[in-house]
């Protein structure tokens, strides 16, 4: 109900853009550029935890586009999940082309679920429905796409606001589970796993970890004709996608203390 009368406000009341503030815009072409400019790229955190899928980017986590994620996400601004998802969705292709035979079978997104209260207090899903609208995108551009939201929580999570690298792996540890029948939905294609944003990771490990224990129920309910062996290796592969993360993710080469990349340039 509140984001119903959310969606209707915005058609009655002044707007500003979400990114800088601007008026009579959701988001400005500047801010919609910071959605985007960057180019998906590989992000690692620092530490990176164990079990982490392959990250893809679309943007650094900072100025506008952080502006732009909280205004979406606890402020309501829900008519920015459009321009969100198109940032998602560049990211999306860009961590499934990097699946070796990701071509068989749909894409399968799978979002990392918000808890319960979560979605009460804020009146919305906003990785759910930010993976819909990437997914919309996609499919318009001849993909065939489908949000599986398998996922969901199996116990309580403490706030992850003032957590640290490590207090947000003891956190979430074995938060996650995949509800029954989602195994055989995951069998049909390539799985990516979608979220907003990534700072260290910890949500995504589990995430990975969750799918990775229904491994064995995932090969003993593969559909008629799917041969084992393939769809195994399939699942393996996992990846993920997310709008932004932190600056300091995207120094991905640390072979060198003095030589790394940031977003794709040297310095």
């Amino acid at each position: 109900m509140r984001g119903w009368w959310r969606e209707i406000a915005g058609l009655v009341l002044p707007v500003a853009c979400g990114g800088c503030g601007r008026p009579r815009t959701e988001l400005c072409p500047e801010c919609a550029e910071a959605l985007t400019g960057t180019g998906p790229r590989r992000v690692r955190p620092e530490p990176e935890p164990a079990g982490l899928p392959a990250v893809h980017a679309a943007a650094l986590y900072a100025d506008a586009v952080r502006e732009v994620l909280l205004a979406h996400k606890e402020r309501g601004a829900l008519a920015l999940a459009g321009p969100l998802g198109g940032a998602l969705a560049g990211a999306v292709e860009a961590a499934a082309g990097a699946v070796p035979g990701s071509g068989a079978g749909p894409l399968l997104l799978v979002p990392v679920p918000s808890s319960r209260r979560s979605v009460r207090a804020r009146g919305h899903d906003p990785t759910r429905r930010i993976a819909l609208a990437a997914a919309g995108r996609l499919r318009r551009a001849g993909r065939d796409v489908r949000v599986v939201p398998v996922l969901r929580q199996r116990r309580y999570v403490a706030d992850q606001a003032g957590l640290g690298a490590r207090g947000r792996l003891a956190n979430l540890s074995g938060a996650l589970e995949v509800a029954p029948g989602g195994a055989r939905l995951l069998a049909t294609g390539t799985v990516v796993l979608v979220d907003d944003l990534m700072t260290t990771g910890a949500s995504l490990a589990e995430a990975a970890r969750a799918l990775g224990a229904v491994q064995l129920s995932f090969i003993s309910e593969i559909p008629h004709g799917l041969p084992a062996a393939s769809a195994q290796h399939g699942f393996e592969q996992r990846a993920a996608a997310v709008i932004a993360s932190s600056p300091a993710s995207f120094e991905i080469n640390r072979n060198s203390s003095r030589s790394w990349i940031v977003a794709g340039g040297e310095r």
